[in-house]
């Protein structure tokens, strides 16, 4: 029931899509243009030198032979290939430090923006929690505004904990099936590293999938809700886990149909669309087992067996 009440739910808030296509388009375009800023210098200092120069033209002579079926000379082409090659890697040797200074900058700026980001899923959920409780039709831009210091909060713990968590893992399953599992066939590696990519992907989830849920609906302070998401008692993780697998397989197989068949103009909805659709399995998990009423469109309520009275806070909240 859960996936079925979650569609309803993304259904009834698929107009929020828009809007969340919308900030992180913004919050993209604003961080590609800081990358192009720290990251010009150091690749015109190799784009612009003789090594990198004398690499293209090896390349192009290479293709040129080929096409043209001149055997005899492509063992020549071949070699220069390889000495261009090694010539562009001592000139990176040779400017590692400005290289490195470029690569810090880059992944600041990629911190900014993973920030930002989770500004917006919080408005996000914010706005989708208004419309499941109280059929609340809130603002993108006022709901981010009213709650930026709760979201602010959360994005900062949020940031840093998804970032090591994925470079730990991505790059972890790299090495473990592509060195370690050297003498497997590649299609075979590239099964394994896709297939338990999207188990540590599904994890991470199943482990922070009540943080939003426990700010936004629970009203719990930041320090409570970020020890109530990792607390697994009594959450049925086994269950929520294998949701989550086939969310995500669903998800990537829609993303990557949206690059390949539309050139990547169908990757301007399922993107945010993607984002929406978790959120709102989020929130429908929690009030499952939380036991409170949501709304799955304006006709449509659904009330636990048990339905728990409102504190006297709740009441007056209109909640």
């Amino acid at each position: 029931m859960k996936f079925k009440h979650s569609f309803h739910v993304f259904v009834d808030n698929f107009s929020v899509t828009y809007k969340h296509l919308l900030y992180r388009l913004v919050v993209m375009i604003i961080a590609t243009g800081l990358y192009i800023a720290v990251l010009h210098s150091c690749v015109n200092g190799i784009t612009d030198s003789a090594q990198f120069t004398g690499l293209i033209d090896a390349v192009k002579a290479f293709a040129k032979n080929f096409i043209n079926g001149r055997q005899p000379a492509l063992e020549e082409a071949v070699n220069n290939i390889k000495d261009s090659f090694a010539a562009v890697m001592d000139l990176i040797s040779s400017k590692r430090t400005s290289i490195t200074w470029c690569a810090v900058g880059a992944f600041l700026i990629f911190l900014v923006q993973k920030f930002f980001s989770g500004l917006g899923n919080y408005a996000t959920a914010a706005v989708i929690n208004d419309k499941m409780a109280l059929r609340a039709k809130s603002p993108f831009i006022i709901t981010l505004v009213r709650n930026l210091r709760e979201a602010s909060l959360y994005s900062l713990m949020y940031t840093p904990i998804s970032v090591i968590y994925d470079l730990t893992f991505y790059i972890g399953l790299f090495f473990l099936v592509f060195k370690a599992l050297f003498f497997v066939y590649l299609p075979l590696q590239l099964f394994l590293y896709v297939t338990l990519m999207v188990m540590a992907i599904s994890f991470k989830m199943v482990l922070t999938s009540d943080w939003l849920p426990a700010l936004i609906r629970g009203k719990m302070g930041s320090g409570k809700a970020f020890l109530y998401t990792f607390n697994r008692k009594n959450k049925n993780t086994f269950n929520i886990f294998s949701n989550f697998i086939v969310l995500v397989i669903i998800i990537f197989a829609l993303n990557v149909m949206g690059v390949v068949f539309t050139f990547g103009a169908a990757a301007l909805l399922t993107v945010p669309s993607s984002y929406v659709i978790l959120v709102c399995f989020e929130f429908v998990n929690y009030y499952d087992r939380e036991e409170l009423k949501y709304f799955l469109d304006k006709n449509t309520i659904i009330k636990p067996e048990k339905e728990k009275a409102p504190t006297r806070e709740e009441f007056f909240r209109g909640e």
